[in-house]
């Protein structure tokens, strides 16, 4: 590695605003020396990473404050984004690609004998999120910041990301995500807008001098939420908004009274007990404690972003009853949901609104998005939780709901079943609160995020909630960042788009529309089958580097990288991957086209099926990839510790994109959109998105299998799947190596309750739908072996991306429920 010896005189211009390679460079040995106090002998590859994160930043310092100086002098109407997640991965490329530097910076590292590449390696993923929500929340802030539109975020600086995968013996382990380790250059501490969070305590009642009920929460155990700063940069815009992520404080670092009788451990008790609260991610809600910390989790960094809006607002206006006229709130999932009661506990108790008042403003200012189609997956806490933790928003609530059925029944007097049904209340033995119901009655607009769930939301869901409220909701399909899915992870294809149509659709992804025509060119199929051999080729030298793994390229890379969980069902992908083990095994003639197998993803660390689903899938490999019968033409491999920046590097790569949930389950995913756009062929059931990629690129250029919506539910009263095993030769032999051990000789019977999940239960109908599945995926085989065929296909899927650009979900959002222009006005 070489490092620079002696840094040059340096202008202050050149250090902080300076576009070009000289002054990228002068700034890079200025932090070097003076900020890291490191020379040739001592500077890290580390080092060079952090010294080049500064000077990147010092170019994002200058438009990120005159960008807030502007939206407080014009006094712009302003987006907030509450969410429990933010998967924004790694900022050195995204940073580097939005400023415009990356000739600059590329240089001016080669001048020094250091790669760009290499030292964008080096930075950590930020995994604060664990999946599609986190990452759709860090597309949309790039959206926001890249149309001008006014927006933050806000969600928690999680001392522990999502923990770090590492697989032993096939099994998952989890590590901590220790992402703040080595310190994280992108971060401004801002302590002067810390705030302070209430819990437990208790509610006084009582009337004022006009005889109106007031309410006082008191014996509050408090702590403090210290807000961090991260900037969002817009693409080559000069805008720059802000990720505000707050971090848990205790109000004393410890009591003297204990320290000084001796007991140290309870001196500092409090903080501990504090600063837990952003500790971690997700933590375990099997237990009760678990619940409680999650509760107060999202408690925390929605009072504390209540607290800070309301402070920003009052800096420019005086008149809470008109906060909707410059604020929008929008409600990532049912996660920050209590922020409706929070926001309305403020008007009421801090600020002495009546209720109508407050009420009427609190509906006005809140949205909320939905992402799930499945009951259980709808939030509830239990009244007892939620009344000794938040005594006072239990309150509220109650009051919200007792208003609200009063309208249903005024409304729909002939049903007295369905204030039941639409209570906030869920009755029975444990009472708990329903968080979705909360949201949908204090927001003026609810969205699902494709076109599929929004109608099954109207449908089935929330049914009785579409019939009071029709008005309120709409849907908002989803959508990916082209200037990172496409831009930054897939510069061989950008380069070959931009090269071929322009660059217009960095930030005009419906520009790709022009490839269309392209793809009965011969010299540009050409070009487009050279740059996915090159994409493969690269990922296959990164698994060799990093894990050991050899892979060929020549073979199809069929992938599916995404959450672990039953309904997605990565269970189906291995039966695959056995059926075609299988075929080579028992009839090596009919096998068509040799396959690399990749499957991606974490689950939940009390999720014990999907962890058995991940063990099954390693033994698969064990036992496939050890078999000299098939060498060269299967291999299986699970990519451990998927993570954004791995994404960045398979979604180039891959051939065929598995999106194969059970039909009537996925909300819209975005990882089928991410393949997409990098040229990969879809098979898939019509679920989420997938419904609408078929519709843009046409029945030819996706493969799909299965049962639809309406079928799933008319098969499911009486489903039996063993009359389909029954009816499969294939899956009767699979299931038949399952349970006789042959995946698991070493470990007898661990794969029994995976055996008789499917075989006696199939909630999400695998075996249903396994034969059309092998039946498409033979087509599939057939079809690649048509180079030809198979990049028309390609580019067609490209061509057609462009509706799946976030930019274009921003501005729904910004059109028809948040009321603000995407040029910042």
């Amino acid at each position: 590695m070489s490092n620079p010896a002696k840094s040059p005189k340096i202008s202050w211009k050149n250090i902080y605003q300076d576009m070009t390679e000289t002054g990228v460079k002068e700034s890079f040995l200025h932090h070097l020396h003076y900020t890291l106090a490191k020379d040739q002998y001592s500077a890290t590859e580390y080092d060079n990473y952090q010294a080049l994160s500064l000077a990147v930043r010092d170019r994002i310092v200058q438009r990120w404050i005159e960008t807030q100086q502007r939206y407080h002098k014009q006094n712009l109407k302003r987006v907030y984004y509450l969410s429990m997640e933010f998967l924004i991965g790694r900022l050195m490329g995204n940073n580097v690609y939005n400023l415009g530097l990356e000739k600059a910076a590329a240089t001016a590292l080669d001048s020094l004998g250091l790669s760009l590449e290499n030292v964008r390696e080096q930075e950590v993923d930020a995994g604060l999120g664990n999946g599609g929500l986190g990452r759709l929340a860090a597309c949309f802030l790039d959206s926001m910041a890249s149309l001008g539109i006014p927006a933050h975020g806000y969600g928690i600086r999680y001392e522990y990301g999502i923990f770090r995968q590492k697989i032993k013996n096939g099994y998952q382990e989890e590590l901590p995500d220790e992402w703040l380790r080595h310190g994280f250059p992108w971060e401004f501490a801002r302590p002067e807008y810390t705030a302070k969070v209430h819990y437990y305590g208790r509610v006084e009642n009582s009337t004022d001098d006009k005889g109106r009920p007031r309410s006082r929460w008191v014996d509050t155990y408090d702590v403090m939420a210290v807000p961090y700063d991260i900037p969002v940069v817009g693409y080559k815009n000069d805008v720059v908004n802000t990720l505000r992520l707050w971090s848990s404080r205790s109000t004393e670092d410890f009591d003297f009274e204990y320290f000084n009788d001796g007991d140290y451990e309870k001196a500092v008790y409090s903080k501990i007990m504090s600063e837990n609260i952003s500790k971690v991610l997700y933590p375990n809600d099997s237990a009760a404690n678990g619940r409680e910390l999650r509760l107060k989790q999202e408690y925390f960094f929605t009072a504390a972003a209540i607290t800070d809006i309301i402070r920003r607002y009052q800096s420019e206006n005086n008149d809470l009853r008109k906060l909707h006229e410059k604020i929008a709130i929008q409600l990532n999932d049912t996660h920050p949901a209590i922020a409706i009661a929070e926001l309305l506990r403020v008007l009421i108790d801090d600020y002495r609104l009546t209720w109508d008042e407050a009420w009427a403003t609190t509906k006005q200012v809140f949205a909320y998005t939905n992402h799930t189609l499945m009951p259980e997956a709808l939030e509830c806490w239990s009244v007892e939780l939620l009344g000794r933790v938040l005594p006072r928003h239990l309150q509220i609530i109650y009051e919200i709901n007792a208003r609200f059925l009063s309208e249903v029944s005024v409304r729909f007097p002939g049903e007295p079943q369905m204030m039941e049904r639409v209570s906030l209340v869920q009755e029975g033995e444990q009472k708990k609160i329903r968080m979705a119901y909360l949201s949908i009655v204090g927001s003026h607009a609810v969205n699902g995020v494709s076109k599929l769930h929004s109608e099954l939301l109207t449908k089935t869901l929330f049914h009785d909630f579409y019939r009071i409220y029709p008005d309120r909701f709409n849907n908002k399909t989803n959508g990916i960042t082209q200037r990172r899915w496409l831009l930054k992870s897939n510069p061989a294809l950008a380069d070959l788009i931009t090269e071929t149509i322009g660059d217009q659709w960095v930030s005009n992804l419906d520009e790709l529309d022009k490839l269309k025509g392209l793809r009965e060119k011969a010299d540009f199929r050409k070009k487009w089958q050279a740059v996915k051999k090159t994409n493969k080729e690269n990922f296959a030298e990164y698994l060799q580097n990093t894990s050991g793994i050899t892979v060929d390229p020549s073979t199809l890379f069929d992938v599916q990288v995404k959450r672990m969980h039953e309904y997605k069902r990565q269970f189906l992908f291995a039966l695959y991957m056995v059926s075609q083990y299988l075929c080579l095994k028992n009839d090596p003639k009919k096998f068509v086209q040799p396959r690399t197998f990749f499957v991606g993803g974490k689950a939940a660390p009390a999720y014990m099926m999907a962890k058995l689903v991940i063990k099954f899938i390693n033994s698969l490999a064990y036992v496939i990839n050890g078999d000299p019968e098939v060498k060269g033409r299967l291999k299986v491999v699970f990519l451990e510790n998927y993570r954004v920046s791995l994404a960045e590097k398979i979604f180039p790569a891959s051939d065929l994109s598995e999106q194969i949930s059970t039909a009537g389950t996925e909300a819209s995913g975005t990882g089928n959109m991410k393949f997409m756009l990098n040229g990969a062929l879809t098979v898939g059931t019509m679920d989420g998105a997938n419904v609408e990629i078929a519709d843009l690129v046409g029945k030819d250029n996706i493969y799909i299998f299965g049962l639809k919506t309406p079928e799933v539910a008319n098969l499911r009263p009486g489903y039996q799947p063993q009359d389909f095993i029954n009816r499969s030769a294939a899956l009767r032999e699979i299931m038949d190596l399952i349970r006789s051990n042959f995946f698991s000789r070493y470990e007898p019977g661990i794969f029994e309750p995976l055996y008789n999940a499917v075989v006696y239960h199939d909630p999400f109908l695998v075996c249903a739908d396994f034969e059309d599945y092998v039946r498409v995926q033979d087509v599939i085989s057939r079809d690649y072996l048509d180079a030809e065929l198979w990049t028309k296909r390609s580019i067609m899927n490209v061509a057609r991306s462009g509706f799946f650009s976030s930019d274009r979900t921003i501005r729904e959002y910004a059109k028809d429920i948040w009321k603000v222009d995407t040029a910042g006005k």
